[in-house]
């Protein structure tokens, strides 16, 4: 595309520091707007509405920058930007890069960051991490974790919720971050709390719901989880109240990033350098990868490094511990990469998960995209294995499509390539496999297992489209047996909140703007389901307790998991050898009974304890066993180890 630099290619690259520098004695501002005629800045006391207090034209700088600063200390201050491009007023916009706003992230805002810190913030220790692999990672929205009237928890749909301890529900059971601590899961993975468009923050009291997918100032903290979305630094200092109280308590904190779009183009991007940050059609029409109107444009220099400067932000100022890429098939490969690399400085164990996937077609080659099928090319980067999740519960996109859990035939090889985490194994038929007809991952860790996301159906609610001539019973013991092989298998397991308590969002498909009495957490659910919960507890501490689970490298994978050669349809097992990865069992045998009928099955001699039988989990031993033949229930799992 043709602009007064030829092509977005030519545009002048910046590479020193560009937004708000602050100091009481001086505030110094840089913009990139390379094609802009004049630019200008408005000082405001008021988070919205009024008339600016100062404006000043911004000079023209080097390689496309403009900038000002101020003198005296103008702490508080509320300010937009406005540039002349081709002769057009562009209108009063934020920078890109800018980190704290008022409401609705109209005006950005000045602020002393080094005030932004809650108690005890600085040195404040991280959870230990020894590998990738040892990472559980629980889905959770802000909102729902408290917003139902049985949370206990006092600041309702907020950071500070998140935050809070010893909540409970009526009947005296640990709620919010109690309860996701006493699972045991490793990572809490939050739905998009960068500040996003589609809530207004001016409106609380109307108590609107959306899960933010349609991102606005991508280094700002969403304000409608905040108690003062119009002071920048209160929604910051609450923020970093939620991340430090997930640390001391043994979580680390994902947070899924949205690069691939913006909420419309009417955005900083395309007030200050109209077109460049977005990936145009042959017509000049902005295309659509990502399904919402446009897509960004990754490789483009500029957009790479805001991409890079953004991650490396969050990491640095708030102590982020993953990243989940919503779309990565949007962006390039080699962004993806210097992403990681730049984390990898941060914290090695940062961990960088994606949908390898696109949600419609892009001008970028498919050759460079960062979708699944090109993991390979991705360094210490993983992604959403929709192989394992169609496998086991079902095709996402046909509500009452049945799948290996509730005895629908010939997914078997596509749950093993699950099991061995999408990586290469002698006796998997590749041919078979449902979507990906050759290995794409790496090593294991690069595999994230799941069966049920904020997306789509809850897990229940798919068991209930799918199977309602099926007792509730045995739909119990297809939620059970669905993470069980997730929680099991090697690479990453992935949970949605909720479903250790048989979550339902009543039906609702996409509930993205429902309200909250369709997404929030029943907690009375806890007590109603006490028996699926204390399940999922012993097994995810399943997993802690036995390596085995989380082998390391796809060397050991394939040298320490044989499957039986078993004909029969919807009937899986295995056996982990070796002390695998350091186990202190010496061997493990696993099987999965798909069927809708009890399965006899013969499994070698040996000394064995029964470990998972019947939908119950006991690691001190159900039973012993000497091997020959024994009866697998009807949609259930049977763990044994020597």
């Amino acid at each position: 595309m043709k602009t007064t630099y030829g092509t977005y290619e030519e545009y002048p690259v910046y590479e020193g520091s560009l937004g708000l520098i602050y100091s009481p004695e001086k505030s110094r501002f840089r913009i990139w707007a390379p094609t802009a005629e004049a630019v200008k800045i408005r000082l405001y006391d008021q988070d919205l509405g009024g008339k600016s207090t100062i404006e000043q034209d911004l000079k023209k700088d080097s390689q496309g920058t403009w900038q000002a600063t101020f003198n005296e200390d103008i702490i508080g201050k509320y300010y937009t930007f406005e540039a002349i491009i081709n002769g057009k007023n562009m209108g009063e916009t934020t920078d890109p890069y800018v980190k704290a706003v008022g409401t609705n992230g109209k005006r950005g805002q000045v602020i002393d960051f080094a005030k932004t810190n809650p108690k005890g913030w600085k040195g404040h220790q991280k959870p230990v991490l020894n590998h990738l692999n040892d990472i559980i990672i629980y889905e959770l929205h802000v909102r729902d974790l408290s917003m139902s009237p049985n949370s206990g928890i006092k600041n309702k749909g907020k950071y500070l919720g998140v935050a809070e301890t010893g909540t409970k529900s009526p009947d005296g059971l640990a709620t919010g971050l109690d309860h996701i601590k006493e699972m045991g899961v490793t990572h809490v993975h939050l739905l998009p709390v960068y500040d996003f468009k589609s809530i207004d923050e001016s409106q609380l009291e109307k108590n609107e719901f959306n899960w933010g997918y349609d991102p606005q100032n991508y280094n700002v903290p969403e304000g409608s989880y905040s108690t003062n979305p119009a002071d920048g630094a209160t929604r910051i200092k609450e923020f970093k109240t939620m991340v430090k109280a997930l640390h001391d308590n043994g979580l680390r904190v994902i947070m899924d990033v949205v690069y691939n779009h913006t909420f419309d183009t009417q955005t900083p991007f395309e007030q200050l350098v109209p077109g460049y940050f977005y990936r145009q059609n042959v017509d000049s029409t902005f295309s659509n990868a990502s399904g919402c109107g446009n897509e960004t444009a990754s490789e483009r220099l500029m957009m790479r490094r805001f991409m890079v400067e953004s991650v490396k932000y969050w990491a640095q100022e708030y102590g982020i511990d993953g990243f989940r890429f919503d779309l990565m098939g949007i962006h390039d490969i080699e962004t993806m990469n210097q992403i990681s690399a730049a984390l990898q400085e941060v914290d090695p164990q940062i961990i960088i998960y994606g949908e390898g996937w696109t949600a419609g077609d892009s001008p970028l080659p498919d050759s460079l995209r960062a979708t699944k099928n090109h993991t390979l090319q991705l360094n210490r980067i993983a992604a959403f294995s929709d192989d394992m999740r169609d496998a086991v519960k079902g095709h996402v996109f046909t509500q009452d499509a049945k799948a290996f859990i509730s005895g629908l035939p010939d997914l078997e090889e596509s749950v093993k390539f699950g099991i061995v985490a999408a990586g290469r194994h002698s006796q998997i038929a590749y041919d078979k496999v449902n979507y990906s007809k050759e290995p794409w991952a790496r090593e294991p860790y690069q595999c994230i297992n799941y069966v049920s996301c904020h997306d789509n159906h809850t897990l229940w609610d798919r068991l209930t489209n799918c199977c309602s001539d099926a007792s509730e019973e045995d739909r119990i013991s297809m939620q059970k047996l669905a993470n069980t092989i997730v929680l099991t298998s090697q690479g990453i397991p992935f949970l949605h909140a909720g479903v250790e308590m048989v979550r339902t969002k009543q039906g609702e498909e996409n509930s993205y703007k429902s309200p909250d009495a369709i997404n929030q957490i029943d907690w009375n659910w806890k007590k109603e389901r006490a028996n699926v919960v204390e399940y999922y507890k012993r097994l995810i501490q399943l997993r802690k307790n036995h390596p085995a689970f989380r082998m390391i490298n796809n060397a050991d994978v394939q040298h320490l998991i044989r499957f039986f050669e078993w004909k029969e349809d919807n009937l899986i097992g295995y056996k982990i050898t070796d002390n695998a990865n350091g186990d202190e069992w010496a061997e493990i045998m696993v099987i999965f009974n798909g069927n809708t009928e009890e399965k006899m099955v013969d499994l070698p001699k040996g000394d064995w304890t029964i470990v998972c039988q019947n939908g119950q989990i006991n690691e001190a031993g159900m039973g012993n066993f000497n091997g020959g033949k024994i009866e697998v229930a009807k949609h259930s799992s049977l763990i044994l180890k020597k």
